[in-house]
């Protein structure tokens, strides 16, 4: 072989065994708390479909599909899922954005605290006086 061994042949260097097992203790404690974590628990209740929008998603494109909180409280995760829902990105950041335009309206005195940010964003209503149309023609 002469002066330059191959460099698997290399026996100057030791493994340390036990940064080794650190490494992978480590790697399998993070793998069980994002297991534990709200996202991986959606996934496994609910079907990976965008709640709005109907998308349907699959092991290649399911890091597009986010868990949405719909009190937008992200501590406010019971483990049976009620307060979850999955949005696509464009669906999950059109939420985000009706709410943040929600909270802009109440501080603008156009709506209040109580309604709802789906509901309150929007001032057409289309059925308003249906009701006073209908009674008008009996």
């Amino acid at each position: 072989m002469g002066k330059n061994p191959p460099r698997h042949g290399r026996t100057n260097r030791t493994t340390d065994t036990d940064k080794l097992d650190r490494v992978i203790a480590d790697a399998r404690r993070r793998m069980d708390e994002r297991a534990a974590g709200y996202r991986e628990q959606a996934l496994r209740l609910f079907p990976w479909v965008c709640g709005r929008c109907g998308r349907e998603f699959t092991r290649t494109n399911l890091r597009e599909l986010t868990v949405h909180h719909k009190d937008m409280n992200h501590d406010n995760n019971p483990s049976d899922g009620s307060n979850w829902e999955l949005l696509c990105l464009y669906c999950h950041d059109n939420e985000h954005q009706k709410y943040e335009e929600h909270m802009a309206a109440v501080s603008a005195g156009r709506a209040t605290d109580s309604d709802r940010a789906g509901s309150a964003t929007t001032s057409h209503r289309p059925f308003a006086d249906l009701e006073a149309l209908l009674k008008k023609d009996d």
